[in-house]
């Protein structure tokens, strides 16, 4: 080999020269024209094949790395002598064997031998970056693309197959057998209905104001329902609600789920600019609001309903039917993120929530005492499985309060005081969970659903060490596709340092990775997730060609008219059939949960004054901390500001879309091409932040403090009059500031005081009341005083003045089976010592001039126990009185204005 000159064919030696060759293969290319440039690029190398590869590398002196070799990974050596490198002497025959290697020289070595009219080789891979399995399938595809080169040399090289029958199979079939039965022809609020006949008394939802069982939610939706019909819905018709997460709300959702509507969610977090374009964009018939979100609407042409007290409450209590509707129309139509500027609607129909939700209770089970966390705005996807998971299968709702759903610890404290046992989490909330200081480990068992995020085996191994009995989750889905559509069920065998997979498709849904031209693509090959099966959504409100661009025929079903949502999600396909997630082929990201389309933010801020150009970045200050950064070009003579460009940002734009820092620049870098290059793109300097006039931090509290933003917020300097949100903080970066405080002062700062002062000199200052609050010695009451109510006694004296049967939505009931021997009246003296204890038990309301107060009664007032002997009767019959005494016991009403108000029955 390598012997060009005539006087070297005899000379014995290793002329073997290493050649490198840089091809070029563009997809539409023939296989005839791809061989043609390899040629002229084999004839071009030969040329300098006297030049050893050794000098190459010393010229080119490329950048080393112990992760590979230099110029290239792969390797391609063909022996082409014509006996194969077989060898006959007289009496003896020489045939070489394969060696072996304990060291691969490159990442894949090819070594081809003609042989047998045909070729035979060997593929030495590095076992550090693959394993044999990979490799194998690597082999079988090289001999799939060279039969399909050979077959036709006309075919484009991107149309190659790569998959042999059988391995195509696995990937379209295997990795997606899920068929599974579910009422495909029921609606939502059927089968909340169903529960609430077979369980009316249950509870159903619970707040912080109040709960409703199954029976009231049921009844009251139906109001509204009829309501809603009488103004003249039809079904695809859409009903926009503004509330706050609430019982309302459920109320509101169930009620236009049952007039045969598609609720529109509109945040009232949300600026008014962005609330009316979602108003125009959808066209309701109706928009349901509560008292304080009416004024976020402005005027409406359509009718107005408020959800605490309307007309609509004297309507008929029992179930609506409306027999034109079906599974296929629409029953929500939610806003996303839009790359065009403005947020995009995606309508979902009843079938796909019913299968999605049906397939999480069939394979996660739940029982009706399972209470279930809803925590999530109404504006998201995430907030409808919430919501409707515990009431479709009749288990309780617990809506937990918009500061708890802020502050972890809060959060945390909600759930262990209430016994959640379901939550869902975007990881970087489960982060912030699991740096609680002096956390217990807890023991119980709960179903925890990560979505939304990256989420890394680092951050499940710190959960399973405090969640030991926990079932997690790691889902993957969009609002295009019902929510959710791959599961992960997390364990410890990923290894360190990685990301969890995002699992397998769940029930009914097929999971597509194409590639370019739409052929499925081999395992370990990345590419584009396409989303098929019953979750998909009915398309784009008012967008035909996005939704034409976006949902397209499924060529891989064989279910007539199936349709396959194309994500612009990439990940590939593990050998297990789990997915690996690998991030966007565009310009959407998500951060600490949310789905940002970073051109919406471009669009908004080329509208500002000022702004020639914009490019809107996710930057990673510190590992973990992810932020949006803004680049501007300006126009001639105008001077940009931050804090000014933060402002007009947001009046249209969710807070979790405002870039952090905002970075001018005289012109963009552009590649060698003359496109944008986004890496050249420099770090945001302090000054890229909304910083105010600087003035240095006053006083030992502000220095401290300043030097924790400085950290929190990587910054060099911090002025007393600087504002956190407008440095770059976020509210998980607000929960970091909450716990450092806490370490720094021994106090308490609740997160609503970041929120309520974010400047340096107004946080400072709630920092030093609090500890002025914390050294505040506590002083016995003189008993003999009127003493005030609290705040909770108010609100309980109010509503009982109302209506006292109300308030046994307050009573907490509790049951005990005692076994074995008991004395009754031991029992009754050690309840009677508590209560003389404990002056709360002792405590009831009275009126004195005017006010109304707390009153004690005497040690002696003991504990108020009913005895009832049920001996005489049958099993059956003791049973259901039983049941019927614990129902009267739990909904007989307190007299606040005598007590007492603790009291029990001893059923023997």
């Amino acid at each position: 080999a390598n012997r060009p000159r005539s006087e070297l064919e005899s000379l014995i030696g290793f002329f073997v020269n290493t050649l490198a060759l840089r091809i070029r293969p563009e997809g539409g290319l023939s296989v005839a024209a791809l061989l043609e440039q390899v040629k002229a690029v084999m004839l071009a190398a030969h040329a300098h094949q006297d030049l050893p590869f050794e000098q190459v590398v010393e010229a080119l002196q490329p950048p080393r790395s112990l992760g590979h070799s230099p110029i290239f990974q792969v390797m391609l050596a063909l022996n082409n002598t014509p006996d194969g490198g077989e060898l006959s002497l007289p009496e003896l025959s020489l045939e070489p064997l394969q060696a072996p290697h304990t060291t691969a020289q490159f990442d894949l070595s090819l070594a081809l031998v003609e042989a047998d009219g045909g070729l035979i080789g060997s593929l030495e891979y590095a076992s550090d970056l693959f394993e044999r399995a990979t490799i194998e399938r690597m082999a079988g595809h090289l001999q799939v693309l060279l039969e399909g080169m050979v077959a036709d040399d006309q075919q484009a090289v991107a149309e190659l197959p790569l998959l042999s029958c059988e391995q195509r199979r696995q990937v379209l079939e295997s990795f997606n057998d899920t068929a599974a039965a579910y009422p495909a022809d029921k609606l939502i609020h059927q089968l909340f209905e169903e529960q609430a006949a077979q369980q009316p008394d249950a509870l159903a939802v619970v707040d912080d104001a109040g709960s409703l069982t199954y029976g009231e939610l049921n009844a009251r939706a139906n109001r509204l329902a009829h309501y809603l019909i009488g103004l003249g819905i039809q079904p695809d018709d859409r009903v926009a609600i503004c509330a706050q997460r609430s019982l309302e709300m459920v109320v509101g959702l169930l009620g236009i789920f049952k007039a045969g509507g598609a609720y529109v969610p509109l945040d009232p977090a949300y600026p008014e600019q962005r609330l009316r374009y979602m108003l125009e964009d959808s066209t309701p018939v109706a928009v349901l609001v509560q008292a304080e979100t009416r004024a976020l609407l402005g005027e409406l042409a359509v009718p107005t309903l408020d959800l605490q007290d309307g007309e609509w409450e004297v309507e008929a209590e029992h179930n609506p039917v409306v027999p034109a509707i079906t599974p296929q129309h629409l029953a929500y139509v939610i806003y996303t993120s839009g790359s065009s500027g403005k947020p995009k609607g995606v309508g979902g129909p009843h079938q796909a929530m019913v299968n999605r939700l049906y397939w999480m209770h069939n394979t996660f089970g739940g029982q009706r005492l399972e209470k279930h966390a809803q925590k999530t705005s109404i504006s998201f996807l995430d907030s409808v499985t919430e919501t409707l998971m515990p009431l479709l299968f009749g288990a309780q709702l617990h809506i937990v309060s918009p500061l708890a759903s802020r502050d972890p610890i809060q959060l945390w404290q909600a759930v262990t005081e209430h016994q959640l046992t379901r939550l869902v989490l975007v990881p970087s909330l489960l982060e912030e969970l699991s740096r609680i200081e002096n956390r217990q480990v807890s023991p119980e068992k709960r179903l925890i659903v990560c979505s939304g995020e990256v989420f890394s085996s680092s951050l499940l191994a710190r959960t399973r060490a405090w969640l030991p009995s926990a079932t997690i989750l790691n889902f993957y889905g969009s609002s295009e596709a019902a929510g959710d559509s791959t599961f992960y069920l997390c364990d410890s065998a990923v290894q360190a340092g990685h990301s969890l997979p995002i699992g397998r498709p769940i029930a009914n849904t097929r999971i597509y990775l194409l590639d370019a031209h739409g052929q499925p693509v081999p395992i370990g090959v990345i590419g584009e997730i396409h989303i098929g099966g019953a979750g998909v959504a009915r398309g784009y409100l008012n967008l035909p060609e996005l939704t034409a661009e976006r949902f397209l025929d499924d060529p891989f079903s064989a279910e007539p008219a199936a349709r396959m949502y194309k994500s612009g999600d990439l990940g590939r396909w593990l050998a297990d059939g789990n997915i690996e997630y690998l991030g966007r082929n565009d310009d959407q990201v998500k951060l600490r949960g949310f789905r940002i389309e970073l051109g919406e933010i471009e669009s908004k801020l080329s509208e500002c004054p000022g702004v020639r150009e914009a490019v809107v970045l996710v930057r990673e200050q510190r590992p973990g901390d992810k932020r949006l950064v803004a680049y501007l070009t300006a126009q001639e003579g105008a001077v940009l500001s931050a804090a000014q460009l933060r402002e007009q940002l947001s009046q249209g734009l969710a807070e979790y879309m405002i870039p952090s820092a905002f970075v001018t620049v005289a012109r963009f870098p552009q590649t060698p091409s003359g496109k944008l290059d986004r890496r050249a793109l420099p770090a945001p300097e302090d000054d890229a932040y909304a910083s105010r006039v600087y003035e240095a931090p006053a006083g030992d509290v502000e220095h401290a403090l300043a030097e924790i933003w400085q950290v929190l917020l990587g910054l060099e300097r911090v002025g007393r009059h600087d504002h956190f949100f407008e440095l770059g903080g976020h509210s998980l970066l607000a929960v970091q500031l909450v716990s450092r405080l806490r370490q720094r002062f021994e106090v308490e700062v609740a997160l609503r005081d970041v929120f309520a002062e974010p400047t340096l000199q107004g946080l400072a200052r709630q920092v030093a009341n609090a500890r002025l609050t914390a050294q505040t010695p506590l002083t016995l009451v003189d008993r003999d005083l009127p003493l005030p109510l609290s705040w909770a006694q108010q609100r309980l004296w109010f509503l009982d003045q109302l209506d006292r049967a109300a308030g046994a939505a307050y009573h907490i009931p509790a049951g005990l089976r005692l076994r074995g021997r008991l004395d009754s009246e031991a029992l009754q003296a050690t309840l009677d010592r508590i209560v003389a204890r404990h002056e709360t038990l002792r405590t009831h309301f009275a009126l004195h001039e005017g006010q109304s107060i707390q009153v004690i009664a005497p040690a002696t007032q003991g504990f108020a126990m009913v005895t009832h002997d049920l001996r005489a009767l049958d099993s059956a019959a003791q049973h259901e009185a039983v049941e019927r005494l614990a129902r009267e016991e739990a909904l007989a009403p307190f007299d606040l204005s005598s007590g007492p108000l603790i009291r029990g029955r001893l059923v023997q």
